[in-house]
């Protein structure tokens, strides 16, 4: 009887056909679940031969590795995993979303002087003029799910604008608006309250496009007067003061840890 072993392929090495058991994962999402980096800048890493596993160089960023016992070193540094971290931060207007700016403007950063994390990033942006409810954390896998389409974890915004809303207004902003030819959408707006001239209003988005609600009002030739988020995912901002930073609770991890499940 022949021997059917004889003629199956042998597997090329680290590339095999379904994930292994156990803590063996690809090496870039090794790296990610170290909190070193994201999957995406780890395959560059890979690519640009400065990850070494168990004192070899390796430039495939489809290789397994083990994270249990593995020894990784980027340029020549081991590894280890840190301890996850996640805050919110009540961002003030006037700061940039970003760690170093090269016109030398005030940053996020300038209020996390006291966790000194080398790879805590925020999970997504505020642009400058706006506020309000920023995360950050090391956890890259968290920050990716909570940040993906599929998950649709709503972001909700007070916005002052130049102004009494009305009911067209609010229908168009939730029925769609085409801004520079892409179709924008917010998921609910309502009026919060008015003054003689101007007023607030809330909007949800589930959607992560860039200055979406500023382009929505732009295609309305509605000025946005202020912008602050004041809740992702049903974490609400409350009364944490401007340019303060806290940790978040086991609560409303759990919380939005269930709301981001579908995409872990």
């Amino acid at each position: 009887m022949k021997d059917r072993r004889s003629s199956q392929k042998t597997r090329e090495p680290n590339r095999p056909e379904a994930e292994p058991a156990g803590k063996r994962v690809t090496l870039p999402r090794a790296l990610s679940k170290l909190g070193y980096c994201s999957r995406t800048q780890a395959e560059r890493l890979i690519s640009e031969g400065r990850v070494e596993v168990g004192n070899r160089i390796v430039t495939d960023p489809s290789a397994w590795v083990d994270l249990s016992t593995a020894l990784i070193k980027v340029d020549g540094k081991q590894i280890a995993a840190e301890a996850r971290i996640y805050l919110m931060l009540n961002k003030p207007r006037g700061l940039v979303t970003t760690r170093h700016d090269p016109e030398g403007r005030p940053t996020v950063y300038d209020c996390l002087t006291e966790f000194d994390v080398p790879h805590l990033s925020p999970v997504g942006r505020l642009d400058k003029a706006s506020e309000g409810l920023l995360l950050f954390t090391n956890d890259t896998e968290f920050a990716q799910a909570l940040l993906d389409p599929i998950t649709h974890v709503s972001k909700s915004y007070h916005v002052q604008i130049d102004r009494i809303a009305d009911d067209d207004m609010l229908a168009a902003m939730t029925s769609g608006l085409r801004h520079e030819g892409e179709l924008l959408r917010a998921t609910a707006a309502r009026k919060l309250r008015e003054g003689d001239r101007n007023s607030w209003i809330e909007v949800e988005l589930q959607e992560g496009r860039n200055r979406q609600i500023r382009r929505m009002l732009e295609a309305l030739d509605i000025a946005c007067l202020r912008l602050m988020r004041v809740a992702i995912g049903g974490l609400e901002l409350g009364d944490l003061p401007k340019g303060s930073v806290r940790a978040l609770t086991e609560t409303e991890l759990k919380d939005l840890r269930r709301k981001i499940a579908p995409a872990k």
